[in-house]
């Protein structure tokens, strides 16, 4: 019975070793948690922040982060774009139009000492589905 209870007891000494440091800061305590993949946030109504170049509004959230937009109507309204991740290159289904900002998110990422999970599924399509772009079904390795 002793080496259950010690085997369990050392498995769970390995995974609180592995879990972030507390924050050191008594602001950092509002920020939200890190993720492994982009920040995502469905696209307000009517989006708000800067004017771009072309004088299309760039939509941002609060904290200054670009807002992808998912919505779609037709599978035609969706893209394989790269949207970012603290270990670069992450592609991911959105609306045609929706900005992207990888190096804003691979900035945040290193102002805030996160880091993700690299590797991602490789995208060939995206499709409409219930009003969000998703990626389509995956193609069976040759």
């Amino acid at each position: 019975m002793r080496l259950p209870s010690a085997l369990i007891a050392a498995l769970l000494l390995t995974l609180a070793a592995c879990a972030a440091p507390a924050p050191t800061s008594p602001d950092s305590s509002a920020q939200p948690a890190p993720s492994s993949g982009p920040s995502v946030q469905p696209a307000p109504a009517s989006p708000t922040g800067p004017a771009t170049a072309a004088g299309q509004p760039l939509a941002t959230s609060p904290s200054g982060a670009v807002t992808l937009d998912h919505s779609c109507k037709t599978d035609a309204d969706c893209a394989v774009k790269n949207v970012g991740n603290c270990c670069g290159y992450y592609p991911a289904c959105v609306n045609v139009n929706s900005p992207t900002d990888p190096k804003g998110v691979q900035a945040e990422c290193a102002k805030n000492g996160m880091m993700s999970v690299c590797g991602f599924q490789d995208i060939s399509s995206c499709s409409c589905k219930q009003g969000q772009c998703e990626a389509g079904p995956a193609q069976a390795l040759q």
